[in-house]
């Protein structure tokens, strides 16, 4: 069984590719078939299935088989639960810039009247 941690392992390394990030930003207007995502990158279908096999193992995306065609579609949970993931981070960081803020000005004020 998969735990958050892995989730967000694989999502992290799907979205380390450039090409993967330009996929997903592609299906965020709707789905589409692989050779139509493949089109504007001029790589051929094998590299671009490796590239869809990476997004589905994060679970950023999922496909779908008709007949010969295989269309890809966006799945925004994935997204959320990295979007949650990085807000905590930032708040935490924002908190010690804002304690690390307080602290200079209190050290300049503090030299000012040294003076």
């Amino acid at each position: 069984m998969e735990n958050n941690s892995d989730r967000l392992d694989h999502v992290f390394a799907a979205l380390s590719d450039p090409t993967r990030r330009a996929i997903v930003a592609r299906l965020a207007q709707g789905e589409a078939s692989v050779g139509d995502l493949a089109e504007p990158f001029a790589i051929g279908l094998p590299t671009m299935l490796k590239h869809i096999r990476a997004l589905e193992r994060g679970g950023l995306i999922v496909s779908t088989k008709t007949g010969r065609v295989r269309r890809c579609a966006l799945v925004p949970d994935a997204l959320r639960q990295t979007e949650a993931w990085l807000r905590t981070h930032i708040a935490a960081w924002e908190g010690r810039l804002d304690r690390l803020e307080a602290h200079l000005t209190r050290m300049k004020k503090d030299q000012g009247n040294d003076r």
